[in-house]
């Protein structure tokens, strides 16, 4: 008897954290789905999920079979999703990110793909927010800064941005062309919030310490942070693809030498239980070739 169905079961409910969930997301019924799982462990002689009040957790047992089966379920699928769905075009994606790169990089790079019929939903947020919307799979595509778990999501790496310390050149005398840690800290610091999440990163590399500052002005916006450091209100960090033109305009300087620019690598994401589409290819595929890696 061939165990494929099963497998497929048990992906789902890996996936999902949930025997219900993965019922429902397969069109059969709980029942059905538990004697799957109990047929596998039959099978592989091992306990493969902890029942929990609320879904399961994974065995150490099921870590190993996912990583080892997933591969192969998931080609399957996308195989049999590219016969069944033919080369489908246009339509709704909805694609979540973060709004800055959204409007730095993403939007005009999507752009073109309304002339081809497509319908383009974007939604932003932060990281807790990205991740949420892809897990319950009301998003098709997201662009996220932190490694995605693999267990769960497809992912590619999309670019790698490097972090950047800018101002105006009105602030250059005062910040001086090799500012110290206590010189930054006397003057006005604009962040994202508080938690100063790209300043900490440039901090480390230089410093070798975390920051111990508070910001002077705080907004989760790098575009309005941007403009504030543009006309002279505070230094800040920014990735270089958000002030290149700045740069090179000279509305701002940057004084982070480039083989000490920190790095951080940007992804594109989807979820393994709903990307099996044509169409989520097509646009995955069309945004991939737009950053060369």
């Amino acid at each position: 008897m061939s165990h494929l169905t099963h497998l497929r079961t048990f992906l789902e409910a890996y996936r999902s954290g949930s025997f219900s969930r993965a019922a429902e997301q397969l069109g059969i019924t709980q029942p059905a789905a538990s004697l799957h799982i109990q047929s596998l462990e039959a099978l592989v002689g091992k306990r493969l999920f902890i029942r929990q009040a609320r879904g399961v957790s994974a065995t150490e047992a099921a870590d190993e079979l996912a990583r080892s089966v997933s591969p192969f379920i998931d080609g399957l699928e996308d195989k049999l999703s590219s016969f069944r769905s033919g080369p489908v075009r246009g339509g709704t994606v909805n694609l979540a990110g973060p709004p800055d790169f959204i409007h730095s990089r993403l939007g005009a790079v999507m752009a073109p793909l309304m002339s081809e019929g497509y319908r383009l939903r974007f939604h932003t947020g932060n990281k807790q927010r990205i991740y949420a919307l892809l897990q319950e799979g009301s998003v098709d595509l997201a662009v996220t800064a932190s490694m995605p778990d693999e267990r769960l999501y497809g992912y590619a790496h999309l670019l790698t941005e490097r972090m950047l310390l800018v101002h105006a050149p009105s602030m250059s005398e005062a910040i001086g062309p090799e500012p110290g840690a206590e010189k930054l800290a006397s003057l006005p610091l604009i962040a994202y919030d508080e938690e100063l999440p790209l300043i900490r990163t440039l901090w480390a590399t230089l410093f070798q310490r975390a920051p111990d500052m508070q910001a002077a002005f705080t907004i989760p916006d790098l575009r309005i942070i941007r403009d504030l450091v543009c006309n002279g209100h505070g230094w800040t960090v920014l990735p270089d693809y958000h002030c290149t033109d700045d740069l090179k305009s000279g509305r701002l300087v940057s004084v982070t030498p480039s083989e000490l620019a920190p790095t951080n690598h940007l992804y594109l994401v989807w979820n393994k239980r709903t990307s099996n589409n044509s169409r989520t290819a097509y646009v995955r595929d069309f945004i991939l070739k737009a950053f060369p890696r």
